[in-house]
């Protein structure tokens, strides 16, 4: 699967590693029903680094097409409701 980090570019993940992050994007969207700006802040991160972390980055160049596409790390709150689908950023069927 290929997640682009918006404004960072392209990391190749391994399908079954969605798991690992559905954790995370299940507070995120708790956080932004509840309106928690901070923590939506510091999950946003979390998410985004566990991503960096297991995921391998693609050349700058490679122009591949996106399976997940997930939000820049100083995206506001509002920017990602518009991503947001019903599962969240990330689909839970991974």
């Amino acid at each position: 699967m290929i997640v682009r980090i918006m404004g960072e570019g392209q990391v190749t993940l391994a399908d079954g590693r969605l798991a690992e992050l559905n954790k995370l994007d299940d507070e995120l969207q708790a956080e932004m029903e509840n309106g928690d700006g901070p923590g939506f802040r510091a999950t946003l991160q979390a998410l985004l680094a566990k991503v960096r972390e297991l995921g391998e980055p693609l050349p700058d160049d490679s122009l591949e097409p996106s399976d997940l596409i997930l939000p820049s790390p100083d995206a506001t709150l509002e920017e990602v409701r518009e991503l947001l689908s019903d599962d969240g950023l990330i689909p839970d069927g991974g």
